[in-house]
Parts: structure tokens; sequence; C-alpha cells
């Protein structure tokens, strides 16, 4: 029934065209009306929605494929004996670095600098030996990532034995002398690894002396007052093939006044000059013919208000061996002393040469009188003081000799450095 009534009014559609062209156009202004506007909400919402579910996987899909950066440290996290010759190296793969520290546990750290795209860092310089570092690393944009290593110890080393003592007080001819305990083959190393600063400032050069000795002075004595610092930086230095420095550290000396004695042994005399002035003139007595002593400028290098002086040490038999020498002053390795003299007869001294090399002041046993010229001297004098020699007789003494270094001028001085 229904059916047919939709036929029937289909009929009457058709046999009324006018009611049938006016339903029409309501019919299709509705249709108008209403499905384009539900459209173009749903085409509005439809749209929006599907963008930001679009943008939303695309951003998960993006962060899902993106790297983390992933930071590797030379030498490798957890390595228990890592060498210490070369520098330390962070790289970074997926990012950049915004940050290194590398650290110590005896305290110190390790500067280094970045490759212009930052993504590697190399230590200015190497790591210590025997010595626990911790490396952080801080990509950009992502956590501070850290590792550890321990670098192993030598398995041989050496040191230098420094003369003067830290915190002294010196003459001016004290030199800066060291002495190693292994024999160096690569000077310019271990050279450059130890420097000499004055204060007032003056240049300071280093001389070798053999392989185990280097010693460090300025042109001429240094000034009076003069603060002077000696800077060790031998640890992991490789001296010669496997063998390495073990010293890092700092000490000073200082420079007391100037004292210059000068011994004539023409005249026999010693005039004692400080800062300028002549504090005394002593009657000494020098080398016989037979024994001359060595001329040339000399440096108080030990003291002793008594010793025991035997000829067969200085290779001269069985000549003498006294026990209680007073006051004596070592000059050169070699032996020779300025000492006092208690049992040469007083008019020896001023008149004649009779030592076997050393030069000798009138004194009394026991050391003990301060009325006597040994005892004077020796009371006014102090490592590192000056005694020049002249007309003895005898070439100049060996600049090695000692701590005679005064002895070559500043351009053979300075043609042994190694620098």
């Amino acid at each position: 029934m229904g059916f047919a009534k939709n036929s029937n009014r289909s009929e009457r559609w058709t046999a009324n065209p006018s009611e049938r062209q006016a339903w029409s156009r309501r019919g299709v202004l509705a249709a108008l009306g209403a499905v384009p506007a539900a459209g173009i909400l749903s085409g509005c919402s439809g749209s929006a929605d599907a963008s930001e579910g679009t943008d939303a996987k695309a951003g998960a899909s993006t962060k899902a494929k993106a790297k983390a950066p992933t930071v590797t440290v030379t030498p490798a996290d957890g390595t228990k004996k890592a060498g210490f010759t070369s520098p330390v190296e962070v790289t970074v793969s997926d990012g950049t670095l915004a940050s290194v520290e590398v650290s110590g546990n005896d305290g110190s750290t390790l500067a280094g600098s970045f490759n212009d795209a930052r993504t590697k860092w190399t230590s200015t310089k190497n790591p210590y030996s025997g010595t626990k570092y911790t490396v952080t690393a801080t990509p950009k944009g992502a956590a501070a990532q850290s590792a550890s290593f321990v670098t192993k110890q030598p398995s041989e080393t050496f040191v230098g034995y420094f003369t003067p003592e830290a915190n002294s007080t010196s003459g001016v001819g004290m030199p800066v002398s060291i002495n190693f305990t292994e024999a160096v083959k690569d000077r310019a190393a271990v050279e450059k690894a130890i420097t000499v600063t004055a204060e007032p400032a003056v240049e300071v050069v280093g001389h070798w002396f053999s392989d185990t000795r280097l010693d460090f002075r300025p042109e001429e004595y240094w000034a009076a007052g003069t603060k002077i610092t000696l800077s060790l930086r031998l640890k992991d230095v490789e001296g010669t093939a496997g063998v390495y420095g073990t010293q890092s550290k700092d000490v000073t000396f200082h420079i007391g006044r100037r004292q210059i004695s000068t011994v004539d042994l023409a005249k026999k005399t010693m005039t004692v000059q400080r800062d300028g002035s002549t504090l005394a003139t002593y009657p000494v007595s020098g080398g016989d013919a037979d024994h001359t002593t060595w001329s040339g400028i000399m440096v108080i290098s030990e003291r002793f208000k008594q010793t025991r002086m035997e000829s067969s040490t200085v290779g001269l038999g069985d000549e003498y061996d006294i026990s209680d020498v007073p006051h004596a002053q070592r000059l050169t390795t070699s032996g020779t002393f300025i000492h006092g003299n208690y049992w040469g007869s007083t008019s020896v001294f001023g008149s004649t040469n009779t030592s076997h090399g050393c030069i000798g002041l009138h004194d009394a046993k026991g050391a003990n009188d301060s009325s006597v010229p040994g005892y004077k001297f020796y009371a006014s004098s102090m490592l590192g003081d000056v005694v020049v020699v002249k007309n003895s007789g005898e070439k100049t003494v060996e600049a090695s000799n000692g701590l005679n270094g005064w002895n070559l001028s500043w351009s053979d001085w300075k043609a042994g450095s190694a620098l």
C-alpha cells in the first residue's frame, strides 16, 4: 500500500507540473541548504583531525628513528692498565659534545680542545701514570655520560737530585745542579721539563756536563737577594727508552749577600769582599810546585767544621791522613778544599806554598778558636760563595769539577743546552 501511494503521488506530480516545479525548487533549496552545510562541518572537522593525527604519527616516527648520542672514550671505560703516553680522546656519534671534564684521583685535571665539529675532544697533555681518571662527557641536548680508567705504572723510573737544598740560602755563585739516577738519552725532552726562574728576572740556561748532570746558571753571578724557583715536570717524561721520570714539584732557593774571595798565590793572600767592600785579608798557603792548586773560579759546595782527609782518596798514596782538619770547605769534586791548618808553622802562611793543592789558613786544633783566620773565614762563608784562585801555576779547573761552570764563557755555556 505504501509503495502504491508513492506511485499515485508520482503520477499526480507528473500530472501537475507547476506543483512539481514548486516542490522541486523547495527540495533543491532544502538540499542545498542542508546537505552542503553538513558536508562543510564534516570536511572541516575531518581535515583537522586527519592533519593532527598525521603530524603526531610523524613526530613519533621521527623520535623513534632518531638515535641517541653515543660517547666513546679512549682509553676505554674500565681499563685497568691504560697507557699514559698518548692524550685522552672523547668522541660522539649522532650528536655533538657540549662539555668534557677529565679529573684524576690525585686532584689533577686534564684540559683539552674540541675539533671544529665538536664531535671530538682531545686532552692537551697526556694523563699521568698510576692515576685513576674519571671522564664526564655531555652531548648537546642529552644527559651526561661517564667513564673511568686507570693508567699503568712505568716499569723503570729516574729522579733528579738537585743542589742547593729546598728553602736554603746560598752565595751568589751557586748554580742549580741536577744529577739524574739514570743516564738521559733524550736530553731535550728532560731539559724542556725543567725550568729555573729568578726574581729579579734574568735569563737562566741549562748546560749538560754528562748524561747524568744538568746545571743551570745566568750569565753573571746571581744578584744578592735573588729568589730562585726550580720547576720539575719530569713525571712520565721518557729520559731514555722505557725509563720515565717521577717528579712534578716546585722548589725555591734564595741568594744571600754577595761574597767573592780572591786568592793570589803569588802573594799568598786571600782578600774577602762582601757586597763590594773588603771584609778581610788573610795570609794563606797554596799548593807547592809538585801539587799546584787549580786556578779559576770555584764555588764552595760542602762545608765541614771538622773532617778527615786522606791522601789515598785523591791519588796521593799515603802521604797524609789527618782525622780532624778544621773548617774545611770543598771547592772541587777532585778534592780541593780551602781549610784551616793547625799542624803547619804560622810562618808558612803568607810566605810559602806548601800544601798538596788545597788552600790553607792558620787555625787551631779542635776548630773552636774564634781568633784564628781559619775560624773567621769559615764563619763568614756559606755554600755557594765564590773563591777565585789566580797565579797558582796551574791551569783553570774544569767547569764540571765541582760547581764551577762559571769558568765557561756565556756562549760556551749556552752551547751545552739541548734546547
